[in-house]
């Protein structure tokens, strides 16, 4: 699967652009079974880029529509990322203070109100039917990386006093209606996944671990995307550590759920070692963006490695990057040559 990554390439109000078009359309072409979309936010309040493609308006489906069309031509899937910055929206981006379960001072952050709340979960939902209606295969709800569904399940962010906030099942709720209303209203054929990350933002592996295996055993799901980091990394918190992180999720009675995983899979190799730990389909990203077409070199040789970095801009242009994701991947040290 290709990773759902930043690249802030779309226009300013979330319509697709060429660019955007391009870099996802080559990926497909490549050989990834799977093709996911950026983070795609529900609301405009939620962006958390510039440059973020749109799914909060009926506006964007004709951009979605040629998107999808032309993944699923290659044979790839077309998945479409559903997502909301909340407190980790910058406020020069969206002009006005960004929303989080409760009230954030360290991030200039308000709280939302209950009603607030509920509009939320009514979006996620409107933005996976935009999704359906634009021929997506499938959404992915985006629960990681710090943002608002992670700002709901951490206890070090959320402090509602409501349904919402307090317990583990309080401050899950909110993503369990998301998935099952989306799930009730596009039906069983459309591809549901959910992505999470254990630790950072207050995340805990045992929480993380509880809503996982409560996602599968509620089958309304039919993959989950858990972002480690790292997948050889062992656990930060040090009562876990007697196997590697990657363990921990291998290890759950997964069902008919299928197990992605990202984090540093780089190279052909970590491909398959990946794959014999007993996950069902890899997710790349930085061998992506080095490799329109690494699925294909993976497959074709096990020894394959990617391209040394840093790469000069050129290449990246060869390899499907506009001008905004060039400038974008310059924040990652040692990535593009100066």
């Amino acid at each position: 699967m290709l990773a759902p990554m930043t690249n802030t390439q779309s226009h300013d109000d979330g319509t697709l652009s060429d660019d955007e078009y391009n870099w996802l359309t080559m990926r497909a072409k490549g050989g990834f079974g799977m093709t996911m979309t950026c983070a795609s936010h529900v609301q405009e309040i939620g962006k958390g880029f510039p440059g973020q493609l749109g799914i909060f308006s009926d506006v964007h489906i004709k951009g979605h529509q040629r998107l999808s069309e032309e993944i699923k031509t290659h044979g790839s899937l077309a998945v479409l990322q559903l997502h909301h910055a909340g407190m980790r929206s910058p406020e020069d981006v969206i002009g006005q203070k960004p929303v989080c379960p409760s009230e954030s001072p360290k991030h200039n952050a308000r709280g939302l109100t209950l009603e607030e709340v509920h509009q939320l979960r009514d979006d996620f939902v409107s933005a996976a039917i935009r999704a359906q209606k634009s021929g997506y295969d499938g959404v992915e709800v985006h629960g990681a990386h710090g943002y608002i569904l992670t700002q709901f399940l951490s206890s070090d962010i959320n402090k509602r006093g409501d349904q919402y906030g307090g317990s583990l099942e309080n401050r899950a709720r909110l993503l369990f209606e998301i998935v099952n209303a989306i799930r009730k209203e596009c039906g069983k054929e459309f591809l549901l996944g959910v992505r999470l990350s254990p630790e950072r933002f207050g995340m805990k592996l045992t929480e993380v671990k509880q809503i996982a295996q409560r996602l599968i055993d509620d089958a309304q799901i039919d993959f989950l995307d858990i972002s480690l980091w790292d997948v050889f990394k062992a656990p930060v918190e040090k009562s876990h550590q007697s196997k590697s992180l990657l363990q921990h999720f291998t290890d759950l009675e997964r069902n008919d759920v299928k197990l992605t995983v990202a984090g540093k899979i780089n190279s052909a190799a970590d491909v398959k070692n990946v794959l014999d730990a007993d996950v069902d389909f890899v997710t790349i990203g930085r061998s992506a963006i080095l490799h329109h077409n690494f699925a294909q070199l993976a497959m074709e040789n096990p020894a394959f490695e990617p391209v040394k970095t840093p790469v000069s801009e050129d290449y990246l242009r060869k390899e499907g990057l506009g001008e905004n994701m060039i400038a974008y991947m310059k924040r990652w040290e040692g990535f593009v040559k100066d």
